[in-house]
């Protein structure tokens, strides 16, 4: 084999786990469609490409590890025994890193008995025995022992992105040693992490000491008996056996049975097409974009010739019968503060575009706007709404919004962009990032016929695909979902966020004092509880003092020190009150940083908060809310629900008044699962808890349900909505695990239609590949014939409730839409400010709260007709945080 093939060797397992905890911080972020989590699919990926530029190789390999048990468990019943249980969010995204390997040409391999190191091993010896250069990639410092003059081993340092390179120079410089020593030092050090002992008292600086002296394991014991009398003379002799298991333990196997060739492994590229769709699922924009993708699949979109949008224009338009598209472009990621820079408007045939806005104040154009009988298709209704208002104009009569029916059809192909959905279509769009550029880059083209091009090819593409994607939603059932609930509630979010929320900033300034005297406080506890100050957002400085100086037990370790992880906080509490006031610190600081300061710079002039509510993002078809989001202030801390108190109404004598569903999603499984015990229980007004506990534990009345087992039976009933597995029930009411199998099989047992019901809706989705909530709203599941079990399993635990969060989330909608309706009806003043979940957020004159206590709950009641009732619960107060 010629000397310009180079071998790229990585080790799968390893650098997942870095990968994973490289992203930590940012998991919740990183949760495709499907709500998988995907930060160490996405941190690996990006290695990928830098190792791939740097390395250029001709041949590649992932190896991974096969399973827990190997020869060396074989050999040594505690190897690797004492590591922790590796994450669920990591172990769903190992058969995603494969997949993607596979797109991007890699070869993936795994050999029972064996790990991945003896793959690499077995490998790498091959390729140098050919004469290839290889390079191994991993976070592992064990395979440093392959390192030959043919084989570099370069080790993740830094999360997965740099990297240190193991030569035998590198070795010798940084050791003393040669990297086949590598293997002696392991045998008489141990390795705590893999857990094999060595020898005891001997660490790394003995073991290079003894090993520059007699060469190798072997020959330390050829000259035991000639040692000083010392400590060290008698743990070598009292450990030989473990030495020299520890030594076999620590040795990579050359000749593993591996059954691949050389010829196997050459590198294929990217198949451009899997890996795009691949991304697009996975909602890898970053990684979509830097994808030189080849045009000539697709259709092309030609020059348009674009007229200017002025009075002649205006006139024609006017006095058209046509339908026309509509594009008012934005620019920048919030539309309440950001430029318009450009409106184009077309029939399909001719198409008129302007960057002047003064056009808007022509009184036909807006009369045209704002006439309903007028039919216009667009991309976005509730951002152009917000858009056009801020110029003093109202928008009525359209009837294709792109954006939402692409979200309706495929909810895991999440487009927030035109682009991206003509691209579905084989159609070759540019994106707002490929257009515009991103980051500092981001700029509006000098031309302002370049730019009037762009919107005539969105206009192009909205009437296109306009009869295709429709007629695929009525095949879906799902039309009037899109008539009746998404388009007209995108008018009444739209409404929401153009009036905005009155914040006092001067309240928040105040908690902005009172939570830093509080941090204050509490830094100096624990700098008294600890004996000395130190940075406490450093978790290496807290670990120290935890763990050193405190002497707390350790839970686990990490490659930099010790974890002070919430979870291992949470099992130190009862050690040390440091532990708490840590925890307690944390949470504040979190508030105070997030919330009291962060809330600052979104309050406009207006004093108001104009948060933007994303209809097309969530799989379940729940709101979410941005810029800022204000679904998430914590409110199960009394720091957090403080934080409500600086949201008002907008006038001095006037109230905010809150409606909210109770337990709406049990109602929901109720009705749809059609059993006879819960629906019961909720018709007759139980209280659905203590209902559930005396019926799992076998009590004759709800009297004499203590509050824990309401405790345990509330966790219960929610987590079966959400398939929660025996594990997962344990962990969350602190029993063990074979208790909550036997739990959650009571249940079962006492609600035989909510069983019934998982397993019928499980059978649906592997026959149809999807779910659907009472609406018709569709959640695609294409893993639920996964041959992985844990991919497979969330998917099936997706199946059992999305139609239940889903048809939730529906319900709300349907209220909003009819609660906006009423209040115009009754020419009431109040206004629905926001949506938080399953509440309602209004303000309203006090003279109105009488009215509004009596008409919301019957407006809510009344949204969808279930087989039990809907139960609504309000409040109000001169404060959001009154109004609970």
């Amino acid at each position: 084999m010629s000397k310009n093939k180079k071998l790229l060797l990585i080790d799968g397992n390893s650098v997942s786990f870095r990968a994973f905890f490289a992203m930590h911080n940012v998991l919740d972020k990183f949760v495709n469609g499907d709500g998988i989590h995907t930060n160490a699919l996405y941190a690996f990926n990006n290695m990928l490409e830098i190792i791939l530029k740097d390395e250029k190789p001709t041949h590649t390999l992932v190896a991974f590890d096969a399973g827990k048990t190997t020869f060396r468990t074989k050999m040594f019943d505690e190897y690797k025994g004492t590591r922790d249980k590796t994450p669920q969010e990591l172990m769903e995204q190992l058969p995603l890193i494969q997949e993607m390997l596979n797109y991007r040409g890699i070869k993936t391999y795994q050999l029972p008995d064996y790990e991945a190191d003896d793959i690499i091993g077995t490998m790498a010896h091959k390729a140098q025995l050919d004469d290839m250069d290889v390079t191994i990639i991993t976070g592992d410092r064990d395979l440093t022992q392959l390192a030959t003059d043919k084989i570099t081993v370069k080790v993740n340092v830094k999360g997965v992105t740099e990297t240190e390179s193991y030569t035998p120079e590198h070795v010798k410089e940084k050791l003393g040693l040669t990297p086949k020593q590598i293997i002696d030092m392991k045998g008489l050090m141990g390795d705590a992490s893999d857990h094999y002992p060595g020898v005891e008292k001997v660490g790394e600086k003995t073991a290079i000491k003894l090993l520059n002296q007699y060469g190798s394991v072997e020959g330390i014991y050829e000259h035991v008996d000639e040692m000083k009398k010392s400590k060290l003379k008698e743990h070598l002799i009292n450990d030989k056996d473990k030495a020299f298991l520890s030594k076999k333990l620590a040795t990579i196997d050359l000749d593993a049975p591996v059954s691949l060739n050389l010829s196997d492994l050459e590198y294929q590229g990217d198949n451009q097409e899997q890996l795009l769709q691949f991304y697009q699922k996975m909602n890898f924009r970053t990684f979509l974009d830097r994808m030189d993708v080849p045009q000539d699949s697709a259709e092309d979109l030609k020059e348009i010739k674009v007229q200017a949008l002025d009075e002649a224009a205006i006139e024609k338009i006017v006095q058209s019968d046509k339908v026309h598209t509509l594009i008012v472009e934005g620019f920048g990621n919030n539309y309440h503060i950001d430029p318009i820079v450009g409106l184009l408007i077309s029939d399909g045939t001719d198409f008129y575009g302007t960057v002047d806005f003064a056009i808007l104040e022509n009184e036909k154009l807006k009369a045209w706007l704002s006439d309903s009988t007028k039919e216009k298709y667009l991309f976005d209704n509730k951002a152009t709404v917000a858009l056009l208002h801020r110029y003093g104009c109202d928008l009525s009569g359209v009837t294709f919004d792109m954006l939402l029916v692409a979200y309706l059809l495929d909810t895991n192909d999440n487009k927030q962009d035109i682009g991206l959905v003509a691209k579905n279509y084989n159609i070759n769009l540019p994106s707002e990032e490929e257009f515009y550029g991103k980051g500092v880059k981001k700029a509006v083209p000098e031309d302002e016929n370049v730019l009037l091009n762009f919107l005539a090819q969105k206009a192009k593409v909205i009437f296109d695909l306009k009869d295709k994607m429709m007629a695929e939603l009525k095949d879906n059932d799902q039309d009037s979902l899109y008539d009746e609930i998404e388009l007209p509630l995108s008018n009444v979010l739209a409404e929401m966020e153009i009036k905005g929320i009155t914040v006092e900033v001067p309240k928040l300034k105040e908690m902005e004092n009172t939570f830093a005297t509080k941090l204050s406080e509490i830094e100096q506890k624990i700098y008294q509880e600890a004996g000395k100050e130190f940075n406490i957002n450093s978790p290496k400085q807290l670990g120290v003092v935890l763990f050193e100086d405190l002497k707390l037990p350790v839970i686990k370790k990490t490659k930099t020190g010790y974890s002070t992880s919430v979870d291992v906080l949470e099992k130190l509490k009862d050690k040390s009150p440091v532990v708490q006031m840590v925890l307690d610190y944390r949470q504040i600081s979190k508030i105070q940083s997030t919330y009291v300061v962060g809330l600052q710079k979104f309050v406009q002039p207006d004093n108001k908060i104009h948060t933007i509510y994303l209809q097309t993002l969530t799989q379940t078809g729940r709101l979410s809310s941005i810029e800022p989001n204000l679904q998430n202030i914590p409110i199960r801390i009394d720091e957090g629900k403080q934080i409500r108190k600086a949201f008002v109404p907008q006038h001095k004598d006037w109230e905010i008044f809150s409606a909210d569903y109770s337990q709406v999603e049990l109602r929901v499984l109720a009705h749809i699962s059609g059993d006879e015990h819960m629906q019961e229980a909720f018709n007759e007004d139980y209280d659905i808890h203590a209902h559930t506990a005396m019926r799992i534990f076998g009590l004759d009345s709800t009297d004499e349900v203590t509050p824990n087992m309401r405790r345990q039976a509330k966790a219960t009933n929610f987590g079966i909505v959400y398939g929660i597995s025996d594990y997962g029930l344990s962990q969350n009411i602190g029993i063990s695990r074979k208790q909550a199998a036997a739990f959650i099989e009571s249940y079962f047992e006492q609600y035989p239609g909510v069983k019934k019901y998982m397993d019928d809706i499980v059978k649906y989705a592997r026959e149809n590949g999807y779910v659907e909530t009472i609406m018709h709203r569709r959640r695609y599941l294409p893993d639920i014939h996964s041959k992985n079990f844990n991919v497979r399993n969330f998917a099936q635990r997706t199946a059992m409730n999305t139609p239940i969060q889903g048809s939730a989330a529906d319900i709300i909608k349907v209220a909003m839409i009819n609660m906006q309706k009423m209040l115009e009806k009754e020419k009431l003043q109040a206004n629905l400010l926001l949506q938080v979940h399953d509440e309602m957020i209004f303000e309203a004159p006090k003279s109105e709260i009488p009215t509004l206590e009596k008409l919301v709950p019957s407006v809510m009641d009344s949204a969808v007709r279930l087989d039990v009732p809907l139960k609504v619960e309000t409040a109000h107060g001169k404060t959001w945080y009154e109004a609970k």
